[in-house]
């Protein structure tokens, strides 16, 4: 690799690092935010909420403009709006300025992480830039291991303000990197032969207000129930706009998004790769650390620490492959980490009880995480070999934009799993007291140590062992189903990244 694609890089790392760091940093600022400014903790929630939404709302139309206006030029907008709502956000004095800021912040962080990709394509060839790609990959795994750390040492020795202030140095020295680094756009756009046109903007308006409407409904239905009007409400709309965004997308000349990828096979297949690889993830995480703490009974230093090993696993093999991506097709090393994801799903499911040793749960964590890490980086390296570079905004735009939803849909579908799971195992049992059924039902929706703190000193050791077992007995549901649908991932990506659906310098690898 050159100095230029070391030096581009670079640059694309750092940017992702702002933006994966700040998903997850907040979280653990949220009580000093709420002692420092006042208001209700839903209020405070905003400030997450807020970020998710508005770049899950702006990732697709981001990276459609890049392919219009030029990457060199989105990366420069996505630093200047990101290092100037961090400043905003740490020196902010109410919770509707924060949240605004975060806001801003996020559309921001949606422009450096959709133009990610796109930059390495357009710099990088061959293996270079599948070797980019896994390098890219592995330092957002990274990224998001020490945000945890960060946040903590951070908000405890300095202010929760430092979360936000640290980034603008980093913004800053990105900013000059990145005029220094990227060449003009100008000359890229007449070399590559970017497409001109006027902006869809009927297709960006609605396309916005879907996917904020859509991210909206799945960040607030655990709170306002998937069967409440305005959850119903919310998707309803966003369903309706959707079909008409769809009916202006055929029609447009220069549309948002190119309904012709999908007719692709290998794209199609790396799209859904990656909307089940979030579905697995996020859905997967949230019910390990429920049944950490409440089955096994780890404190979150303890579950924290039970998890890391998941994503230095994920990291190290992020790097292997890349490594394979440049021997093999690549839908057979995306199956093959999809396989380690099943296997390693259906053995924490068969260790899923509580009174098993932490530890050995190692085993099938590691195996879960190396699956991860394989398919990572070759499935999206498919999505931008198999389209050109003209497109590679889009199509990068698309890829997250799905996962921003599969993130969603997995905690919802993997959570109906687990709460019917643990209703079947309640009413399965011996006869129960009906304020002890509700309360098993009740924890089972999140609401575990409300439970335990209203439960007579009497009676709670009694509800502490049914709760373990019955949140024993729906995470390994939720690991089961997790192992199925990874199976069905390697049937769809052996059918769809086939030899056949790549590229020719793709298709002549070892089988």
């Amino acid at each position: 690799m050159t100095v230029r694609g070391h030096a581009i890089l670079g640059l694309v790392i750092a940017g992702t690092a702002l933006v994966v760091i700040d998903m997850t940093i907040v979280t653990l600022a949220l009580p000093a935010i709420q002692e420092d400014l006042g208001g209700t903790l839903a209020g405070i929630q905003w400030v997450i909420i807020g970020y998710v939404i508005a770049m899950g709302a702006v990732t697709q139309v981001a990276g459609s403009l890049s392919d219009r206006i030029g990457r060199r030029r989105m990366y420069l907008l996505g630093i200047t709006l990101f290092t100037a709502a961090s400043i905003v956000c740490g020196a902010a004095s109410t919770t509707v300025v924060l949240d605004l800021a975060r806001a801003v912040q996020g559309i921001g962080g949606a422009i450096l992480m959709v133009n990610a990709l796109p930059l390495l394509s357009r710099h990088l060839d061959g293996e270079r830039r599948n070797m980019a790609i896994s390098t890219w990959g592995s330092a957002a795994t990274a990224a998001s291991l020490i945000a945890p750390l960060l946040g903590g040492v951070l908000v405890e020795t300095l202010s929760w303000r430092a979360i936000f202030l640290i980034n603008v140095p980093i913004g800053v020295a990105a900013f000059v990197m990145c005029l220094r680094t990227l060449p003009s756009d100008a000359s890229g756009r007449a070399q590559q032969g970017f497409r001109h046109g006027r902006l869809d903007w009927a297709g960006t308006v609605l396309l916005i207000a879907v996917l904020a409407l859509a991210n909206l409904a799945l960040l607030c239905s655990e709170d306002q129930g998937w069967g409440s009007a305005a959850t119903l409400t919310q998707l309803t709309i966003a369903a309706v706009l959707f079909a008409f965004f769809l009916l202006i997308q055929v029609r447009a000349g220069a549309p948002t998004l190119d309904l012709a990828l999908f007719r692709k096979p290998a794209f199609t297949g790396a799209a859904l790769a990656v909307f089940i690889s979030r579905v697995l993830s996020i859905g997967g995480t949230v019910y390990f650390v429920q049944y950490f703490q409440w089955s096994l009974h780890l404190n979150p230093t303890q579950s924290g620490l039970l998890l890391t090993p998941v994503f230095l696993a994920q990291m190290a093999a992020g790097m292997l492959g890349g490594k394979l991506l440049s021997r093999y097709v690549p839908g057979y090393v995306i199956a093959a980490g999809y396989a380690c994801k099943a296997a390693g799903a259906a053995l924490l499911a068969l260790a899923s009880t509580p009174d098993i040793s932490p530890w050995l749960l190692t085993i099938p964590l590691l195996i879960w995480g190396v699956g991860g890490g394989i398919a990572g980086a070759p499935v999206m390296a498919v999505a931008m070999n198999v389209t050109d570079k003209e497109h590679a905004g889009m199509v990068a735009g698309t890829i997250t934009s799905l996962a921003s939803i599969g993130a969603g849909i997995g905690t919802a579908v993997l959570g109906a799993v687990y709460t019917a799971r643990i209703a079947d195992f309640v009413a399965a049992g011996p006869p129960l007291p009906a304020a002890a059924r509700e309360a098993v039902l009740a924890a089972a929706n999140g609401d575990v140590q409300r439970v335990l703190d209203l439960t007579p000193a009497s009676a709670r050791a009694t509800i502490e062992d049914l709760l373990g077992n019955a949140i024993a007995s729906g995470a390994s549901a939720v690991f089961y189903s997790s192992a199925g649908l990874a199976i069905i991932t390697i049937a769809l990506v052996l059918i769809l990244i086939s030899k056949r659906h790549l590229p020719q310098p793709a298709a002549n690898r070892n089988p």
